[in-house]
């Protein structure tokens, strides 16, 4: 082979080294800087200004007071923190599996567990401070939005919905410590301020659409699934419910029917339904026994008393029945009653609930609220009314609109109206201490409490009696 040859392709090779050199470095040199790269994105900036600026005034608020509402502040700082980095990794990273979409997320979930984990147990005289941090803290799940089809609302709109599941807890800060202490006041309308304008206004400006993964990084997320191996220990039983979970909920038309439902179900079948009942002959018919006569012995009443008492209160219920009622019934205890899948067709009878908080997610029909002690519902538009009967002692919030609201035969009741509801027409009857809650005028002002008269003044005058309610000094 000619020599000038050889010499021309071992200059073309040392030059295609040396430019396969060049290409390695700038890589290298793209992973040293991406993370610093990605910490001085304006996104990241600006979240930076909501950490120090908003939840630096939520932890001062909570320093002044201590205690509790403390921890809950420095569990706020920390999910807060912990976002921050996530939204960094999120630039560096692609988009993941949902394996490895739930593997990025638990940090972030692990500290939103352990503020829930502080409104367990024996509830203390901070629960309604705690109950609000925790429950707020789940609008930061807006980073886990991968589409419509996630089953999740648009970020916007989630950053909202969660604060108004977190709203009900803070209205009752803001109502007990408005005239005894300016602190705790304070430290709720720092955190309300905190998400409603400050992270809404964010995620609107930054990712409205969801969070922005990288299309050139190499760095992909870990996949938290792993290949089972042959020899191990028995692995532990599950975590308690996550809050990014790649299972849904199933409706409750899915499950197998109960009850009345289930019977129904059964006639609407078009099976034998008859086929498993007996025929009454003449000596088991009731006139014709002897062992039976028309008197009553009392421990025969004492019986029946006691089986009626027990169907009365019956076991806790949360289902749709038929397709076109929610029934909520002999719910003690629950603080996190949800129903989410509901319609303006739909009406919702709650019904024997005691210590236990209801939320309506969506339009329905009607509300009732039927014999309950010490109970919350907060719901969003209802297209007939809102009806209260044999109550006592229940706080009711409308977040949306709603026609007419009756209260009947209640003692103690705090309705709280949106500026939607304000229009919306009030009924009383036999009923006491029945406060209305009306928002004030700009965001930032205190709730304005009215108290609906119970006691009347009668006068008989030009032939008919004019009635007008008691007027209370300093009222």
């Amino acid at each position: 082979m000619d020599e000038s040859l050889i010499r021309r392709l071992e200059s073309a090779v040392a030059r295609l080294e040396a430019l396969s050199a060049r290409s390695v470095s700038r890589e290298l040199d793209a992973v040293d800087v991406g993370g610093d790269t990605a910490s001085s994105d304006p996104s990241i900036l600006a979240y930076e200004d909501v950490i120090s600026g908003r939840v630096g005034r939520v932890l001062s608020a909570g320093e002044k007071i201590g205690g509790q509402v403390l921890d809950i502040s420095k569990i706020i700082q920390e999910a807060f923190s912990v976002q921050k980095e996530l939204l960094v990794k999120i630039k560096q990273t692609q988009k993941p599996d949902m394996n490895g979409l739930l593997e990025l997320l638990k940090p972030l979930n692990d500290v939103i567990l352990r503020a829930s984990a502080l409104t367990e147990g024996r509830r203390s005289q901070f629960f309604n401070h705690l109950k609000t941090g925790a429950d707020s803290l789940a609008a930061l799940a807006w980073v886990a939005y991968t589409g419509k089809d996630c089953g999740m609302s648009m970020p916007i709109s989630h950053v909202e919905e969660s604060w108004q599941m977190a709203e009900f807890y803070c209205n009752k800060i803001l109502i007990e410590y408005r005239n005894k202490d300016e602190n705790h006041v304070e430290w709720a309308k720092a955190l309300k301020e905190l998400y409603i304008p400050g992270l809404r206004d964010y995620v609107k400006c930054h990712y409205p659409l969801g969070p922005l993964w990288s299309t050139t990084a190499k760095m992909t997320a870990p996949s938290s699934a792993k290949p089972p191996t042959a020899r191990g220990p028995v692995p532990p039983p599950p975590p308690p419910a996550s809050l990014f979970s790649s299972e849904t909920a199933q409706v409750s038309s899915s499950r197998p029917k109960e009850g009345m439902a289930a019977v129904f179900h059964e006639i609407n079948s078009g099976k034998g339904v008859t086929s498993g009942l007996r025929k009454v002959t003449n000596d088991m018919k009731t006139k014709n026994r002897s062992d039976r006569s028309s008197l009553v012995s009392a421990s025969e009443k004492k019986t029946n008393a006691s089986v009626t008492a027990f169907s009365k209160e019956g076991p806790p219920k949360l289902e749709l029945q038929m397709g076109r009622k929610w029934v909520v019934e002999n719910q003690v205890g629950q603080n996190n009653l949800l129903i989410d899948e509901c319609d303006a067709k739909q009406s919702v009878y709650v019904y024997g609930c005691k210590n236990s908080v209801l939320r309506v997610q969506g339009k329905v029909n009607n509300i009732t609220i039927d014999k309950c002690a010490k109970m919350g519902v907060v719901f969003k538009d209802v297209v007939a009314a809102c009806e209260i009967v044999n109550c006592n002692s229940v706080e009711v919030q409308c977040q949306g609109s709603a026609r007419t609201i009756s209260i009947d035969n209640t003692s103690g009741c705090q309705l709280y109206l949106s500026k939607d509801s304000l229009e919306a027409s009030l009924t009383t009857a036999m009923s006491s201490e029945v406060n209305i809650l009306v928002p004030a005028s700009d965001s930032g002002g205190d709730w304005g409490e009215h108290a609906l008269p119970q006691q009347y003044i009668h006068v008989y005058k030009g032939g008919v009696f004019a009635t007008t309610p008691v007027s209370h000094s300093g009222g």
